[in-house]
């Protein structure tokens, strides 16, 4: 059933306010819940992050007081609703449980961006990307094992595989290759400014995370793995976000975000599994049609055009956490050893490229390479989960 968020009122914003009983959740089973409801839990994270972080940044160069005064009392929602949201993590998960999980969002969220964008120069970037974080996924998997003795198939089960991708010392880039061509806000499909915004706010959150989380480890390894993919996510922070126009004004942005996490919700509720979560996507939802509403009044004022001529007359088909695992392994087959050059993406390496790598790895084997070794050394095999159908094959022991 098509459905078109211009066209419903959700809540008032003066009855959006919860109390603390409200936002204290009950967290999901971190044994029994499905692996992709905590992949929503994570994307939902991000794009309330995002959401966030871009009112802040809009109000620190509004002039215009009332609109500053309007930016917060919808912002404060918005921060309660990241607290519920991200507050649905298990609290007994471990950080690097978290990490595998945070890497399945960046593999099946991405990959199913991919496969649904429209435009074969923006469909390419998110193909780019994915490579990349189908190998952190990797690594990480086998610094797990190494620390806790368990295995990433406890997080993701059988939905993502965990082999290698394009490998990790090959991601750290001169940061002038990193920018790609943004898509024209005049003519392109209003689907791909939603997909920009999403990976966006996915890589960023997972950014974040590596920042603020790689340092409470002890074992070095960990330590050295945590800064090197967390100097990686930089540059695919910097890779998608250079896709969005920059000539999109102020109020075109703060319209995109809206109807971008009217569309995330509704999303999440059409494919969630748990009832309970569902519940939050769906009063979360209702919160955000009303904030679309005062951001197209917004638009209105103060742009002086309708936002109805740049967004899509309804919401597109829901983002759907699904398995990828034919479309990855074509993508291993034919692009892993693309590198980028300017804003866009050669098979050789170039002369910037092999500069960066020598500058950043001074000779040395890379924390990335050397988890790996280490692995390999305590259990005399890396660790990979490859399916058959729906049967495990490859190096699990």
């Amino acid at each position: 059933m098509s459905f078109n968020p211009l066209e419903h009122r959700g809540i008032p914003l003066d009855q959006q306010i919860r109390t603390w009983r409200e936002l204290d959740v009950e967290p999901v089973d971190p044994d029994r819940s499905d692996p992709y409801t905590k992949c929503r839990i994570i994307a939902m994270n991000g794009i309330e992050v995002e959401g966030v972080m871009f009112s802040h940044h809009f109000a620190r160069v509004c002039p215009d007081p009332e609109v500053k005064r309007q930016l917060a009392e919808v912002r404060y929602a918005e921060q309660q609703q990241q607290k519920v949201v991200n507050w649905l993590l298990p609290g007994q998960s471990s950080i690097l449980e978290t990490t595998i999980a945070y890497e399945q969002v960046a593999v099946d969220l991405t990959g199913w961006v991919a496969r649904m964008e429209p435009d074969p120069y923006l469909k390419q970037a998110y193909e780019f990307g994915v490579l990349e974080d189908f190998d952190h996924l990797y690594r990480y998997a086998n610094l797990y094992e190494m620390i806790e003795h368990r295995q990433a198939e406890k997080i993701v089960e059988q939905l993502t595989e965990v082999m290698p991708g394009r490998p990790t010392e090959r991601h750290h880039r001169h940061p002038a290759d990193n920018v790609r061509d943004p898509y024209d806000r005049a003519t392109a499909a209003p689907i791909s400014k939603l997909h920009a915004l999403t990976i966006m706010a996915a890589e960023q959150q997972t950014m974040n995370f590596y920042m603020n989380v790689g340092p409470q480890y002890m074992e070095p390894i960990a330590r050295q793995l945590y800064q090197e993919i967390g100097l990686i996510e930089e540059e695919h922070v910097t890779h998608y976000e250079s896709l969005v126009d920059p000539g999109e004004t102020w109020w075109e942005r703060l319209v995109n975000h809206e109807y971008n996490e009217c569309y995330m919700y509704h999303s999440m509720m059409e494919t969630e599994s748990d009832p309970k979560v569902k519940a939050i996507w769906e009063l979360h939802l209702n919160m955000e049609l009303e904030h679309l509403r005062i951001a197209c009044d917004l638009m209105r004022r103060h742009d002086g055009r309708d936002p109805e001529s740049i967004l899509a007359a309804e919401l597109p088909p829901p983002v759907t956490f699904e398995p990828n695992k034919e479309y990855l392994r074509n993508l291993l087959a034919t692009q892993i050893d693309l590198t980028t050059l300017g804003a866009g993406y050669v098979r050789d390496a170039h002369e910037r490229f092999e500069q960066m790598q020598q500058q950043i790895h001074g000779g040395e084997k890379p924390p990335s390479e050397r988890v790996i070794d280490e692995h390999r050394a305590q259990f005399d095999a890396e660790y990979r989960l490859q399916t058959d159908g729906q049967h495990p094959v490859g190096s699990l022991r």
